[in-house]
């Protein structure tokens, strides 16, 4: 058995963490693959590496002294190195990147650097060998990663050895360092284990797992014991916030079960994903709900015309006025002589007037209403479908609240249901959710 483990930045802060990502490790056998974060916060004031490295290459650009801030990042790693009893010589590296910074460096190959200390410091402490991300996570000249060649090159750098790579960045044809955008490092994770056929791919953070519900909304949330892949995009999707979206896609593709882990409480099993659990018929029977998750500030705009159902292409010619002014559309609840576009408030404010103007002249409908300050929330859950009456019971749990529904959203497989309220009813909506279906 192989298992790939990523550790976020909360587990490489400081000296104490790595002791706590070590007993990880070593605990089984099996965890031969480390995956790591640059070091995050160690208290709630303290500044992340990642963006201490943003910082000074905005300064270099500028011409602005960094000397103040490299010396921090350079302290950070460098007294984890001491404490640990490390024989890395950090010392030097940091001398040279020091070096490269005056003599010109791209803004991906700076920043990756947090990625790289903490990949150093972690192979020397566990014993396992440094493998560089930029030696196997080759990126196309369009920015996508080349799976076929990364797998290849990952293979054949590991083969039998216990490795630590670092997150977040690879390099493109030419050799030069590419990043993904912030919180790559599950990226990298989920790609090595991929290219591994690895058993579990094992993401270690500050959390047990997914939660149920934000915990800024409902107090003490429940972790979700297990999800799929498609409960986790949805909620996902709509604002659930413990995994980078595009992790999923490489383990998904081979199946692979993701389990999410805290480092500060290594023996709580955390959350389980995977593409479906074939056998979870008989687990909590009784609640049909994974999770409820949502998003504040849309914009329903409702387009009325007589007859619209019955227009060949008259929601095609909405949708594309609205492709044309660069507009994203969530949902489209739809009647008999209305089409209701969902849209990002902040994305409406910007073309308000021109989208309203193009309607009027190319779609000429009776009117165009607007209802702005929309919140949309989700209950998300794969057992929806073979529970009669769900949608009943939800819609009359936040009507007994005094919760109006302004749109209602579901598709066909029934892995959800969306609904948009009033912004002001957001917290309370997730609220009595969680507490009617899951408490």
């Amino acid at each position: 058995m192989r298992k790939v483990l990523k550790f976020g930045g909360s587990s490489m802060a400081n000296a104490q963490q790595y002791a706590k990502v070590k007993s990880i490790v070593e605990y089984d056998e099996s965890r031969r693959v480390v995956v790591v974060s640059a070091a995050g916060k160690r208290y709630q004031e303290d500044h992340k590496i990642t963006d201490l490295l943003y910082l000074c290459h905005a300064h270099l650009k500028y011409g602005v002294s960094c000397d103040a801030v490299f010396e921090m990042i350079a302290r950070r790693y460098l007294d984890i190195e001491r404490e640990l009893g490390l024989k890395t010589n950090l010392e030097r590296e940091f001398a040279a990147l020091r070096d490269k910074m005056d003599e010109g460096i791209t803004e991906d190959e700076l920043v990756s650097r947090g990625e790289y200390f903490s990949a150093r410091l972690m192979a020397d402490y566990l014993g396992f060998t440094f493998v560089d991300a930029a030696e196997w996570l080759l990126f196309n000249l369009d920015g996508s990663v080349d799976k076929e060649t990364s797998y290849a090159r990952l293979r054949a750098l590991a083969q039998d050895k216990k490795i630590v790579t670092p997150g977040f960045y690879g390099a493109m044809v030419d050799g030069s360092i590419k990043t993904f955008s912030r919180g790559g490092s599950d990226i990298t994770g989920a790609l090595a284990a991929a290219a591994l056929d690895a058993d579990v791919y094992e993401n270690w953070t500050d959390v047990s797992g997914i939660l149920m519900a934000d915990p800024r909304i409902v107090e003490d949330p429940e972790p979700i014991a297990r999800v799929t892949y498609a409960e986790l995009r949805e909620l996902s999707y709509l604002g659930a916030q413990v995994l980078h979206e595009d992790t999923i896609f490489p383990v998904a593709e081979r199946n692979i079960p993701l389990n999410i882990r805290n480092t500060n409480d290594p023996a709580h099993p955390g959350t389980i994903i995977m593409e479906s659990f074939p056998n979870d018929e008989g687990e909590d029977d009784h609640r049909f709900i994974t999770g409820i998750a949502g998003k504040k500030d849309y914009v329903i705009l409702s387009i009325y015309k007589k007859g619209f159902s019955s227009q060949v292409g008259a929601q095609r010619r909405i949708l594309e006025v609205v492709e044309e002014h660069k507009l994203s559309v969530e949902y489209t609840p739809n009647g008999i002589d209305t089409v209701s576009l969902v849209i990002p408030g902040k994305q409406f404010e910007k073309r308000r007037h021109s989208l309203i103007a193009a309607l009027s002249e190319r779609i000429e409908p009776d009117r165009i209403d607007i209802t702005e300050n929309i919140a949309v929330v989700a209950a998300v859950g794969r057992k929806m479908a073979f529970r009669p009456g769900i949608s009943g019971k939800i819609f009359a749990a936040l009507g007994e609240h005094g919760i109006n529904i302004r749109m209602i959203s579901q598709g066909p497989q029934e892995v959800n249901i969306i609904v948009g309220v009033d912004g002001k009813d957001f917290a309370n909506t997730v609220r009595v959710l969680y507490n009617s279906f899951v408490k």
